[in-house]
């Protein structure tokens, strides 16, 4: 098993460290944004798109300067990935363009007053989607996969890269590899079903275990699940746990398959979801990097962070 890496980041040290919410729900059900293939980066392209991130992320700055902690945010790139890309119309020369793109916005918020720290996270999603696991993924593929938008995130100067929404290890594995490559700290997260679970069926344990003996992430995080689905997962002692650094949490306790079919936005409760989530803290030692994912905004992010939203 590893131990907590060397690496500078702020919350490997157990210093706190908030992150944003759920950047596309927030858009497109709060702002009435058009996201085809849930992609967020064709707003770096617009000026009105540049407007819209900017207040989102700004957001972000207010509540990490209430609560003294550093921040770190997410690219908006989810989807600025190859397949993806191509879908929306995106070449790899304008996906490199954007990726470093994004990078450049939000180094622009560094001089935000009262603000302790910001990191710059390249973000990247799964090569499918991110709610079903799919066919096993090859590591040596899925690390050629990501390369790209790896190095755009190194050249653009990103001081970490953080893939969300992972299903299976293999995947997760070439992440890493593509991450190291560029010299870039890295950081994995997966989503898990009601049962606490990888959606290729998976023990969370298994999953961080697995990806650790092929050299490991500097740490693991979860996402898109709400804190009752993680919790299952978390049953199982061992030092695996200390492993997980990160949560974004689901506002929804609906299941992937439930919120794939909703039409409308389940934001459910922002209290009631920091009081979830706080009661897993037990079982997670090393937990320092707290925020939000699908349905979540800053009020969530605010209660999570024991603060009132504005």
């Amino acid at each position: 098993m590893r131990t907590m890496s060397s690496s500078p980041l702020p919350q490997l040290a157990g210093r706190p460290v908030v992150t944003d919410g759920g950047l596309e729900t927030d858009l497109i059900y709060h702002h009435g944004v058009d996201l085809p293939d849930f992609a967020a980066f064709p707003l770096i392209d617009d000026e009105r798109g540049r407007r819209l991130l900017l207040d989102y992320y700004r957001a972000y700055v207010d509540i990490a300067v209430r609560a003294g902690a550093a921040l770190q945010l997410e690219t908006p790139t989810w989807r600025a990935s190859g397949d993806w890309g191509e879908r929306l119309g995106y070449g790899p020369d304008e996906l490199r363009r954007v990726n470093r793109a994004s990078v450049a916005l939000l180094n622009g918020l560094r001089e935000e007053p009262g603000l302790e720290s910001l990191l710059i996270s390249g973000c990247l999603g799964p090569r499918g989607d991110g709610y079903v696991a799919g066919e096993v993924v090859d590591p040596g593929e899925a690390a050629l996969y990501h390369a790209a938008q790896a190095e755009a995130f190194a050249d653009a100067g990103a001081d970490l890269i953080t893939v969300l929404t992972l299903t299976q290890t293999g995947e997760a594995i070439g992440v890493v590899r593509a991450a190291r490559a560029v010299g870039l700290p890295v950081a994995v997260s997966f989503t898990v079903e009601a049962d606490g679970r990888l959606p290729d069926g998976t023990p969370l344990a298994t999953a961080i275990s697995e990806v650790d003996a092929e050299g490991g992430p500097d740490y693991f995080m979860v996402n898109c699940a709400h804190p009752t689905h993680l919790a299952p997962g978390l049953a199982d002692d061992g030092a695996w746990r200390e492993r997980i650094v990160g949560l974004r949490s689901n506002a929804s306790a609906r299941s992937h398959e439930e919120l794939d079919a909703a039409t409308e936005l389940d934001e459910g409760d922002p209290a009631a979801l920091a009081e979830a989530q706080e009661a897993l803290r037990p079982r997670l030692p090393n937990l320092t990097l707290v925020g939000g994912c699908c349905g979540t905004d800053a009020r969530h992010v605010a209660a999570m962070w024991g603060l009132t939203s504005r």
